[in-house]
């Protein structure tokens, strides 16, 4: 067996194995592309090593391009897309400052949490409403 098309077919294989370790079909499809070098150089001996080499890049970013435009956008909507955006599922809730906001800032507490946040400048025990979220600041107003 020659050694172009033995190595081929090990990167071919590797990079799907990987696709097992680490998920997210994105080696998969560089393996496929790999498979089909070693396909080209099996039936095609004397193919120059760069040109493989150059086939394989080609081939990997048709071939991500190919998943992400057809096989990607069908992925399924989650039922819960706020589940691990914690300050986002704030948005809405109603709590007395825990402190005042002075100069902007001040802070609420949300369940277990204390959460910084900015607003009109109000004295503590005022219910405030989150209205957004900027990073892990909530931005409240006077409820």
């Amino acid at each position: 067996m020659r050694w172009d098309v033995t190595t081929w077919a090990v990167v071919a294989l590797a990079l799907m194995a990987a696709e097992t370790l680490a998920p997210g079909a994105f080696m998969l499809w560089m393996g496929f592309a790999a498979a089909a070098v070693f396909l080209a150089v099996l039936l095609v001996p004397g193919i120059p090593v760069l040109a493989q080499v150059a086939a394989f890049v080609v081939l990997s970013f048709v071939s991500i391009q190919i998943y992400r435009r057809w096989f990607r956008k069908g992925a399924r909507q989650s039922d819960r897309p706020l589940l691990n955006r914690r300050a986002e599922q704030n948005i809405g809730a109603v709590a007395p400052l825990d402190q005042a906001i002075a100069g902007g800032r001040g802070r609420i507490k949300l369940g277990d949490a204390f959460w910084a946040v900015e607003g009109p400048d109000l004295p503590a025990g005022t219910p405030v409403r989150v209205i957004a979220v900027d990073g892990m600041v909530l931005k409240v107003q006077e409820a």
